[in-house]
């Protein structure tokens, strides 16, 4: 079976990073999409909307590949949404209102085949319980980490994990930007098997 070449559809190196987990070959594209949310559009309908929009955007560019898309949108208690924050003064307002608050990362993931325009897509829960943060404690993390370009205002693959007491989730790899256990059941039905594809490259070497 000839397995069709992938393409991540982003320009984030954290995206990049966790793909690369899977030992599987890609090229990665930033797709230009609108990002602003519909009228009445729930978190986990943007990020789906969003995750196979980037997707569907490269699909011209890249024909006869398949194309990985995936948006994270996060919502507060009170249904209020955070994006990218850009800066210190967002990033701090963000993050006290997360101040010991259950936030809902919903990240939308879509796979499209660049040939028939077929598009398989789903939407990954994670439930982030913060601590108390006082807003020492905030300013000190910003000013440490800067994740300005992070939906949240955190790395958890870094520092941030400090702030936070529990998770609930199936996949904390959602939480930084790409569900690859979710991907991993898209790209098998598929027919990309990531372990096959690992153990007949060693055995090439």
């Amino acid at each position: 079976m000839t397995i069709k070449p992938l393409l991540l559809a982003s320009s984030s190196p954290y995206r990049k990073a966790l793909l690369e987990r899977l030992q599987l070959p890609f090229t990665c594209a930033s797709p230009d999409i609108d990002e602003t949310p519909r009228a009445g559009e729930t978190a986990e309908e943007l990020a789906v909307r969003l995750a196979e929009g980037k997707a569907e955007a490269l699909v011209e560019r890249y024909p006869g590949h398949l194309i990985i898309g995936s948006d994270q949108v996060a919502e507060l208690p009170d249904g209020s949404l955070l994006n990218k924050p850009g800066n210190h003064a967002t990033a701090r307002q963000q993050l006290a209102a997360c101040s010991g608050q259950s936030v809902l990362f919903q990240t939308g993931l879509a796979l499209t085949d660049a040939d028939s325009g077929s598009t398989w897509s789903l939407c990954e829960p994670f439930r982030v319980h913060f601590r108390e943060l006082d807003s020492e404690t905030i300013d000190q993390y910003l000013s440490a980490e800067q994740p300005y370009d992070c939906a949240g205002s955190f790395r958890m693959e870094g520092l941030g994990i400090a702030l936070f007491r529990a998770f609930e989730g199936r996949d904390p790899n959602s939480l930084v930007g790409l569900p690859l256990i979710a991907l991993v059941d898209l790209l098998q039905e598929q027919g990309i098997h990531p372990i096959a594809a690992a153990y007949r490259n060693s055995r090439r070497d």
